[in-house]
C-alpha cells in the first residue's frame, strides 16, 4: 500500500463513527422456569438444560460521521439486541464493536430511572450515567424540564408519571446531554403527536451539527424522511443494507410475501340480511370470492397501482327474475373508500345460469398502503333486499411501493405541480 493509498484509509477511518464486524450475540434460555427460593435450591443440584437463540449473526456495517442511520425489521430480527451491544450493555460473543465519539443512549423507558425519586432528581441521576458534570446539569436543567413540558410535576415522583411523561423526560435529558452520537429505540411509539414532532425536529438539529443518530423504528416513514441510509435485519442476519428508499422496499416486499402466506387460507362466511343460515331458504348464495392479479393468480396483497380483479361466484336456489351484485371496500380502521354495483352501472348478469361467475375489474386500483375489508351482497331489483350478504368476508392488502408509500390517506390520485 502506497502513501496516499495509506492516507485516504486513514481519512475514511476517521469519518466513520460506528464500525461493526462479524458481531454474533447468543442468548442461553433455560428450560426450567425458576420463580420461587425453593424451585432455584432445587434446581442447584441438578443439571440445567439450556436452548440456545442466535440474536444475531455475523452482522458488519458502519455508520459514517453526521448519518441518520435507520434499522428496520420485524419483531425478534435483532435490532434492539444490536442497539444494546453499540450502546455496551451487551458483549457480543464474536466480532468487534468501535466507537468513535461520546454516546447519549435512548433505548428502553426506565432505564436509569428511579421510580421512588422525583423528576428532578431522575434528571440528576440520568444525566449522571450519561456522564454530564453536576456544572453541566446545573446549567441544562431548566432547558431540560421546559423541552419535557413537564414543569408542573417536575417534583413529584416519577412512579406517578404516565408513561408519556416518563419517555418525555428521559429523551429531553438523551437530547440534551450533547453526545456525538444518538442511539435511539422506538422512542416515537410512546407520547402524543406534538411530542414526536419534537423529537423529529431535534432530530433535524442533529443532523445540521452533524451529529450521528442510530434509530431503531417500526415507523417506516420515518426512516424515509430522516435516515441517509438504513439496514434491514431479519433473523439476526443482514438483508439489506443502503440507500434508506431501497431498504424499505426490499422490507415492504418481504412483507407483502408474509402476509400473503397469512391471508392465503381465508374463508369466507355468508350471513344475508334477515339471519338466513339455511341453504334451502335462499333464492341466491355466494358461493366464493377471490382476488386476482393481472396474471390470474389468487392472491390477498397488492401494491398500490396493481392491476386487480374481484371474482364472485354464486348459485341461484329458487326463482329470480334479476340479479344484481355490490361490493365495498372499507378500511379496518374505519371509513368506507368506495362502493360498487352492477344496478347502478347498468351491467345486466345472466340469471338464467344455475351457477356463476361475476367480475369487476380494476385497471389501476390506486389504495395507499393498508389493511382493508370488502363487504359483497346480491340482490333482485331492491339493494335493501338482499339475497346473500357478506359482511367483512375477506381482508385485502395494499402496500405502497417507490414514492407513493410517502402518500398519506387511501388513494393515489394522479396530480402535479405548477408555480406561475
Amino acid at each position: 500500500m502506497n502513501k496516499n493509498q495509506v492516507k485516504k484509509s486513514q481519512k475514511n477511518s476517521e469519518n466513520i463513527a460506528i464500525s461493526v464486524k462479524n458481531v454474533s450475540k447468543t442468548f442461553r434460555i433455560p428450560h426450567e422456569k425458576v420463580d420461587s427460593l425453593r424451585s432455584a435450591a432445587v434446581s442447584a443440584f441438578k443439571k440445567q438444560s439450556y436452548e440456545e437463540f442466535k440474536a444475531l449473526d455475523n452482522v458488519s456495517f458502519e455508520v459514517k460521521k453526521g448519518e441518520f442511520f435507520g434499522i428496520i425489521g420485524r419483531n425478534g430480527s435483532g435490532k434492539s439486541t444490536l442497539l444494546k451491544i453499540l450502546a455496551g450493555i451487551y458483549k457480543p460473543n464474536r466480532g468487534k464493536v468501535k466507537i468513535d465519539g461520546m454516546i447519549s443512549p435512548f433505548l428502553e423507558l426506565g432505564i436509569g430511572f428511579n421510580p421512588e425519586l422525583s423528576g428532578r432528581d431522575n434528571v440528576y441521576l440520568n444525566a449522571t450515567v450519561l456522564g454530564m458534570t453536576k456544572k453541566q446539569i446545573d446549567e441544562k436543567f431548566d432547558n431540560i424540564v421546559k423541552f419535557s413540558e413537564l414543569e408542573r410535576f417536575i417534583d413529584q415522583k416519577l412512579k406517578n408519571y404516565s408513561s408519556g411523561m416518563q419517555v418525555r423526560l428521559a429523551f429531553s435529558v438523551s437530547i440534551h446531554a450533547n453526545r456525538d452520537i444518538l442511539l435511539m429505540d422506538e422512542v416515537l411509539a410512546v407520547g402524543d403527536s406534538n411530542f414526536q414532532s419534537k423529537c423529529l425536529t431535534e432530530f433535524n438539529k442533529y443532523r445540521d451539527m452533524g451529529r450521528t443518530v442510530v434509530i431503531v423504528t417500526h415507523d417506516i416513514s420515518v426512516v424515509q424522511r430522516y435516515c441517509d441510509r438504513a439496514m434491514l435485519l431479519q433473523n439476526g442476519e443482514m438483508i439489506k443494507i443502503g440507500n434508506a428508499d431501497d431498504v424499505v422496499d426490499t422490507y415492504n416486499h418481504k412483507n407483502m410475501d408474509d402476509v400473503e402466506k397469512i391471508l392465503n387460507n381465508q374463508t369466507i362466511k355468508s350471513i344475508d340480511s334477515n339471519g338466513l343460515q339455511n341453504r334451502n331458504q335462499k333464492i341466491v348464495t355466494i358461493t366464493d370470492i377471490h382476488f386476482l392479479d393481472k396474471n390470474g393468480s389468487d392472491k390477498s396483497v397488492f401494491a398500490t397501482g396493481e392491476y386487480m380483479k374481484i371474482s364472485i361466484g354464486y348459485e341461484i336456489l329458487g326463482e329470480c327474475n334479476e340479479l344484481n351484485f355490490g361490493i365495498g371496500l372499507h378500511s379496518a380502521f374505519g371509513g368506507q373508500i368506495f362502493g360498487y354495483n352492477t344496478q347502478m352501472d347498468e351491467y345486466r348478469v345472466d340469471f338464467e345460469k344455475k351457477h356463476g361467475e361475476v367480475i369487476i375489474e380494476f385497471e389501476f386500483m390506486p389504495i395507499l398502503q393498508g389493511e382493508y375489508y370488502v363487504n359483497i351482497a346480491c340482490w333482485g331489483n331492491v339493494e335493501q333486499n338482499h339475497y346473500d350478504f357478506l359482511p367483512r368476508c375477506k381482508t385485502l392488502m395494499f402496500f405502497a411501493i417507490g414514492n407513493k408509500r410517502r402518500y398519506r390517506g387511501f388513494f393515489d390520485i394522479s396530480h402535479k405541480w405548477n408555480q406561475l
